[in-house]
């Protein structure tokens, strides 16, 4: 009998273990992948937070080209200081921003290096060699699902990967689909889904490795998250079935040795 039954414990074992690797390894055909280099620009959105600040050898001269800073009080403060804050342009909802004597200025899907090289054309006009620093301030992205530690994560390098904002979030639990991330991105007003594979490695090659600005991450549950939800508050009763299965299964090899 134990005989018999030791083969086919085995065997399941080692068909368990396949599977489950296949699902939760990461790039697993990545030797084979060919991986090409990117480039990747962030581009700047409707209602993104810019810092822009001009500078130049002669500070006065520019400074009709820099917005005024305001000072923001602390309540909690008795002394009645304050700190100097930097105010920031709101692209509008047609891609534009209203920048000090230039006027109106288109900055939506545009890169930082395309808006910096128009405003410093523009302000050369008038002030000599002209420095301009520009900055998203809101950039940031949110991972949702099963992941250890979900939530929004702000960036301030304006560069981030897929799995670095997994990373961030702690890496998915042992509950998450490693084969059927949702990227939410909204792109011209309109919002789209894209599914991405980390099992396989050519997803590196896709538009949704670097992720952009506002884009949300969601991790979908498995099926052994879905079905340990469904039993709910029946669970103890299958965990005493499957004890009691596996005594069964110990007392019948325990005989069958006698």
């Amino acid at each position: 009998m134990k005989k018999k039954l030791l083969p086919i414990l085995i065997t399941t074992v080692l068909l368990t273990s396949c599977a489950s690797r296949e699902k939760i390894a990461y790039y697993q055909n990545i030797d084979n992948t060919e991986i090409a280099n990117k480039k990747f620009e962030t581009k700047i959105k409707n209602d993104d937070l810019l810092m822009i600040i001009v500078s130049a050898q002669n500070p006065l001269a520019v400074q009709q080209f820099n917005l005024t800073t305001n000072l923001s009080v602390d309540p909690s403060n008795q002394a009645g200081g304050g700190q100097m804050q930097q105010q920031l342009y709101l692209v509008d909802d047609k891609g534009f921003i209203d920048f000090p004597v230039l006027g109106k200025i288109l900055v939506g899907n545009k890169t930082k290096e395309e808006i910096v090289q128009e405003l410093q054309t523009k302000i050369s006009r008038e002030v000599k060699n002209p420095i301009v620093n520009l900055r998203i301030m809101n950039y940031k992205v949110s991972v949702q699902g099963e992941v250890k530690m979900p939530g929004t994560h702000r960036i301030t390098s304006e560069r981030i990967t897929l799995l670095e904002a997994i990373s961030l979030s702690g890496d998915l639990t042992t509950y998450g689909r490693r084969d059927n991330i949702v990227i939410l991105r909204e792109e011209n007003g309109e919002v789209k889904s894209h599914r991405i594979d980390l099992t396989k490695a050519d997803f590196i090659n896709s538009d949704f490795y670097y992720l952009k600005q506002n884009d949300v991450v969601y991790v979908e549950p498995n099926k052994v998250a879905v079905n340990s939800s469904a039993v709910g508050p029946n669970i103890s009763i299958y965990l005493s079935a499957i004890s009691l299965l596996l005594t069964t299964v110990a007392i019948i090899l325990t005989n069958s040795n006698k």
